[in-house]
């Protein structure tokens, strides 16, 4: 039974590019990927008479994180098979997943510390002198100018969100960020403002009907996902994808709608019009469950169908057809809550969108019902002894952004407060956990600038980013294969705890993991009493609180919560402060917004001549991070993933032809890039995928291929929120020599 299973799910390192590439394939000639597509390829099932051991783990592509059982044959790393018990991973990786694995093995691997000397070229040191300098320079920072001159920006892992915190907490700072400025803040703000939870999940596989409005499944969100919409193609469910760009999810969609991209909230609002004018809402759920609806649903009714087509490029007839859907689906039905690319920090109007989303979703009584919109929960974890892990101070001071940007999330704030804060001096010291801000959180050149004002900079990660290249001191972590985490909690309908443990032993010995990392900072900067633990014996103290423990947990990799499971039944009570849906919001207006979500253009627009520019991810990277992995970057250029998509009409007038080099211009940048020319993309958007233009020469296999989207942001903060605007920007295209 272990090797039938092996078998039907697993992916060697020698077989992986052959099996990738197939499916690749079948994306350029079909323009999707299936998802089986990932599994052509299989591993030796033999292990060659070698010792094998197995260890359940986490994948480190994305933020995800599925759950995957790893197969190490003599010390090395031959098979990953995604764990059934995981929610998201169900029994399969993505190709992300697989390709990212390599990093542990790959030849651009950080393998000491590193200091910036006087000429601006990196020299190795030792961790003493490295801890040592860092130290010196922290406790110099708090006495000239205070613990809130420190900043930390983390990319959240499971230990990783832990230790950046306590180790910011215990110096007496409060500015710890996330990079949900540069991904999904705005969304999650407008989630907040309107059903008082950062987030929900669509009962995808269940529905009669599901609208997505710019994402992507099919684009390796989480294999889970797939299936599920899978699952609700092969039940007749109608999926509807509002994207500007044929994305890969089309071969599962009912209907696209090549909206103008940065006009979703107009197509919302023509959709709530129709619900309200034409009474298809749900009176019942409105009357008991939410408040500001009369003054919503006096505002949506100047947001005629006909209004919206002039706005979004939708026609009116489509609105009108997509809104009585919708009606008549109800309840099994629901808005998906997105990400990124469409409105978690793209536009002026993102924050817009997100209540406008929860107020559509709110006329379809869809929350709570099976098919619909679902806001699930995660375990939690109770108190842990405060003599072994003593309780951090608050830090005194509030944190830098909060003020500025009051309806950001609290859990994520805006660490662009930290960019203007080192511009302005208020900010000296800046600490990067696997994050590359500098690369994607905003314009890149305005982060360099304001980082090179800074007294302190250190960026700790696996490769020389180009945030580690703007660094004085650059720590190298080991890979998420060789070190154990703290565990993961997961929620959904179904609430789990998985946990990352040790796959490989470190490969190469002076990397360190994060624990060790912050534990040992923590002590140099005199703050060590909060840290006189190791991660193993914390994580153990967490999971007893649930019954459980850490030897359990690894053996089984992911434990289910069956008991909190979650029933259907029509949502009432919520996370707001009266406990209501709000079509409507005090704090909006008074952070200057209206009171209900209405039409609020997007800061910039194409003129004659100009593309909008928006990005998005494809099915085998995510952002830049995995673009330095060999199989995966092979694949990119055999199909020449990086080109950007341009609408077959306008490349005509500019007599461009599929294939042809073209030169990408705006105030910020230039570059040059081959071009795709397809009917699959709305004329006003040129789409340029966001995983490339690496402009570090230390990743070898990432370097100038493509063109960076960042590059061609201009630095913008949207208001109230503080999310970065990452589609507020136009280009011009030319055809140009290769």
């Amino acid at each position: 039974r272990e090797e039938a299973a092996m078998s039907e799910h697993a992916i060697t390192r020698r077989s992986f590019l052959a099996g990738s590439a197939g499916a690749v394939a079948l994306t350029a000639a079909a323009g999707y990927v299936s998802f089986d597509a990932w599994e052509q390829a299989h591993a030796d099932d033999g292990a060659q008479g070698g010792e094998t051991k197995t260890v359940h783990s986490l994948c480190n592509a994305c933020s995800s994180k599925c759950g995957f059982t790893a197969y190490v044959v003599d010390g090395r790393l031959t098979k990953l098979i995604g764990d059934e018990d995981h929610p998201y991973a169900q029994g399969k990786l993505c190709a992300r997943g697989y390709g990212y694995s390599q990093i542990a093995y790959s030849k651009d691997r950080l393998t000491d510390p590193l200091k910036k000397n006087d000429k601006g070229a990196f020299e190795a040191i030792s961790w003493d002198q490295a801890y040592s300098e860092i130290a010196e320079k922290v406790k110099a920072i708090i006495a000239d100018k205070g613990p809130q001159a420190l900043a930390m920006v983390q990319d959240p892992r499971p230990s990783g969100k832990y230790y950046t915190k306590r180790f910011m907490n215990a110096l007496g700072s409060p500015n710890v960020y996330t990079h949900g400025a540069a991904c999904n803040l705005s969304k999650e703000s407008g989630f907040t403002q309107a059903i008082g939870a950062a987030n929900f999940e669509s009962d995808v596989a269940n529905s009669k009907m599901t609208m997505f409005i710019g994402r992507s499944y099919a684009d390796a969100v989480r294999p889970s996902s797939v299936a599920a919409l899978q699952q609700a193609h092969e039940n007749g469910a109608h999926i509807v994808l509002v994207d500007p760009r044929l994305n890969n999810t089309g071969v599962f969609a009912t209907d696209w709608v090549p909206i103008r991209p940065g006009a979703d909230i107009a197509f919302l609002l023509g959709i709530a019009n129709v619900l309200v004018t034409r009474d298809l809402y749900d009176h019942a759920f409105v009357e008991q469950s939410a408040v500001g609806f009369p003054e919503f649903a006096a505002q949506v009714t100047e947001y005629t169908p006909e209004w919206a087509e002039g706005i979004c490029d939708v026609p009116a007839d489509t609105i009108v057809e997509i809104a009585e859907s919708l009606a008549a689906a109800a309840p099994a039905c629901a808005i998906e809550p997105s990400w990124r690319a469409a409105f978690g920090c793209a536009y002026q109007n993102s924050f817009e969108t997100a209540r406008a989303v929860c107020a559509v979703n709110a006329l379809l009584g869809c929350w709570g019902q099976k098919g619909g919109a679902l806001i699930t929960s995660s375990p939690k974890v109770g108190d842990v002894d405060p003599v072994k892990f003593p309780e951090v101070p608050k830090p005194a001071a509030k944190r830098l952004g909060d003020a500025e940007y009051p309806l950001a999330l609290s859990g994520t704030g805006t660490n662009l407060a930290v960019l203007n804060g080192c511009a302005d001096g208020v900010i000296q010291g800046v600490f990067f956990y696997n994050s590359n801000a500098v690369q994607g959180y905003a314009q890149p050149a305005k982060w360099r600038e304001a980082l090179s004002q800074a007294k302190l900079v250190v960026t700790i990660d696996v490769q020389m980013s180009e945030t580690a290249l703007a660094s004085d001191y650059v720590l190298p972590e080991c890979s998420y294969l060789e070190r154990r985490e703290l565990p993961e909690f997961v929620g959904g309908r179904v609430p789990v705890v998985s946990l990352r443990d040790q796959v490989l032993e470190v490969i190469h010995p002076n990397t360190r993991p994060v624990d060790v990392i912050f534990t040992q900072l923590a002590e140099a900067c005199g703050v060590g009493e909060y840290f006189e633990f190791t991660v193993d014996e914390l994580a153990d103290a967490q999971l007893q609180t649930l019954g459980i423990t850490l030897d359990e947990l690894r053996e089984k990799g992911t434990i289910t919560f069956p008991e909190k499971q979650l029933k259907y039944a029509l949502k009432t009570t919520w996370g707001t402060a009266d406990k209501k849906v709000h079509f409507t919001s005090e704090a909006c207006v008074k952070a200057g917004f209206p009171a209900s979500p209405g039409w609020l253009e997007p800061k910039v627009m194409p003129g004659e001549g100009q593309f909008r520019l928006v990005g998005g991810k494809q099915a085998i990277h995510t952002h830049t991070q995995t673009a330095n992995i060999e199989p995966l970057m092979a694949i990119t250029k055999q199909y020449g993933l990086e080109r950007v998509w341009m609408n077959a009409q306008r490349a005509e007038e500019l007599g461009i032809s599929d294939g042809d080099t073209v030169e990408v211009s705006n105030e910020q940048h230039t570059g040059k890039v081959q071009v795709k020319v397809t009917q699959r993309i709305n004329p006003d958007a040129l789409y340029m995928p966001s995983h490339y233009g690496c402009s570090s020469k230390e990743e070898k296999t990432a370097y100038g291929v493509g063109l960076r989207q960042m590059d061609y942001v201009p630095f913008r903060i949207e208001p109230g929120y503080g999310g970065i605007c990452s589609q507020e920007a136009v280009v011009t295209v030319k055809k140009v020599g290769a």
